[in-house]
């Protein structure tokens, strides 16, 4: 009778259960304070005084509120986060590494993006090959040192690997490691393979890994595009008014396949380099067939609901991607193909009419990627983010993409004015770079990063 008379009175926390994580809980208990005690729930904040747990706006403005409401909201928000953002504690690095996510292989990814870039320039210079170089060694250098914080953060803290890859939001950045994977290998076929004209004095070992690891890639590829896919569809809920384009992430690996066969098959052997065309095509088939259908629900989404919060507008580029890699992929796949190469032994479908028909379709993608583009940047113009997130690097790594669809098509159409397009815009995207990689590094000494509640481990932002 004691017991059941006094149990409205227990606190309602020790009759239900609890989240194995919250973010607040980083914050020493010296920064907390108990705030209330209503209707017998119990509350725990932080002291804005001392740390920042505030969270940015959110992804996409609710459905409901007009376009209009939405931007003076995103504006009266950013400034007042702006000049009165309070100090953030400074917490320990381990608590902080709680907080690295996979998003940080956009980094990785956009590093190795612009090695691919800088060697496969028209206009050169003496020494450029050797600065790609140099940014390639980079990018293995970033890989490994992001790949080791991840692991020790998952070493660190059970539980957090099966949590980060099943977030409703962390999660689609999972695949941003096969991502980067993809550029080392792209990297590595660029830099230590001569061209297809002149193999001689590389190694038939180099060969040989390299092909290796292409058929591994699209095999564990192929199993992330299908299995995360079928956890999503299965686990979360998520509305078309809430529709990302980090969405459109998982079938992004695979579809680079595609684009690492029209690198890698020239210089394979006839026999090898045919089958490596053939499951390259087919992988960039299905990788443009998915974010196609991802660009429907996408266009719908901006109808309804309007352009995305400023602050994150700059992820609008991962939809440059990917019909700019597949254009990108159509010129070298048909370029790759042996030249005595006949489909059927007829002598009516041969390299010569494949490649037409593939500069063709290659053109029709790179406007679409154009289109992209141009809402991208016009969004990001009208209202620029203020607040860094590691989504920033979405505006490098797709359009490095459309830089090397402009080159490639610029080569095949023999056009110097397209040439220098790409020349500029690549010169542009070397600055956003350098500029995103400026904001990365004073985000995480100013705690705006890696930091409880501000990451992609949180629902938004």
């Amino acid at each position: 009778m004691g017991s059941s008379c006094f149990s409205h009175l227990i606190p309602w926390r020790y009759n239900r259960p609890q989240p194995k994580h919250s973010y607040i809980d980083d914050i020493p208990n010296s920064s907390l304070t108990l705030v209330s005690l209503r209707h017998g729930k119990m509350a725990k904040t932080a002291n804005l005084d001392e740390a920042s747990t505030d969270r940015k706006t959110r992804p996409f403005e609710h459905p409901e509120n007009s376009t209009r409401q939405a931007e003076s909201d995103d504006d009266d928000t950013s400034k007042q986060h702006t000049q009165d953002a309070p100090s953030r504690l400074k917490l320990p690095f381990r608590q902080r590494l709680r907080h690295f996510t996979w998003a940080w292989y956009t980094l990785s990814m956009s590093t190795g993006g612009l090695a691919l870039l800088i060697v496969s320039q028209p206009h050169t210079f003496p020494g450029l090959r050797g600065i790609g170089f140099a940014v390639y060694i980079l990018n293995i250098i970033l890989f490994t040192l992001i790949t080791s914080l991840l692991l020790t953060r998952f070493f660190l803290f059970p539980g957090t690997f099966k949590s980060s890859i099943t977030h409703r939001r962390e999660g689609f950045f999972f695949p941003c490691f096969f991502l980067s994977i993809a550029t080392l290998i792209t990297g590595a076929h660029r830099y230590a393979v001569a061209d297809k004209n002149d193999l001689s004095g590389v190694p038939t070992t180099i060969l040989w890994a390299i092909e290796m690891a292409f058929w591994a890639y699209l095999v564990v590829t192929t199993l992330v595009a299908i299995g995360q896919y079928l956890y999503v569809f299965s686990a979360h809920k998520l509305p078309l008014s809430s529709m990302m384009p980090t969405w459109i992430l998982p079938i992004f690996p695979i579809m680079l396949s595609g684009t690492i066969a029209s690198v890698i098959a020239g210089t394979q052997p006839s026999a090898q380099a045919v089958s490596i065309i053939t499951a390259g095509l087919t992988c960039q088939g299905l990788g443009i067939a998915v974010a196609t259908m991802m660009y429907a629900h996408m266009v719908g989404r901006l109808f309804s609901s309007g352009l995305p919060n400023r602050e994150h507008r700059p992820g609008l580029f991962m939809c440059v991607g990917p019909p700019s890699f597949t254009a990108l992929a159509f010129v070298g796949l048909a370029k790759s193909l042996p030249p005595d190469f006949d489909f059927d032994g007829d002598g009516f479908l041969d390299n010569t009419e494949i490649s037409t028909v593939a500069i063709i379709g290659a053109g029709f993608l790179w406007a679409l990627s154009f289109w992209w583009f141009g809402i991208a940047v016009a969004a990001v113009a009208i209202a620029p983010p203020r607040d860094f997130h590691l989504g920033w690097w979405a505006s490098v790594f797709p359009n490095v993409g459309f830089v090397l669809a402009t080159l490639a098509l610029g080569r095949e159409f023999q056009n110097e004015a397209v040439l220098w397009f790409g020349t500029a815009v690549s010169i542009l995207l070397v600055g956003v770079y350098l500029f995103v990689g400026v904001s990365l590094v004073r985000a995480v000494w100013k705690g705006e990063i890696v930091y409880p509640g501000r990451d992609e481990d949180v629902e938004d932002h």
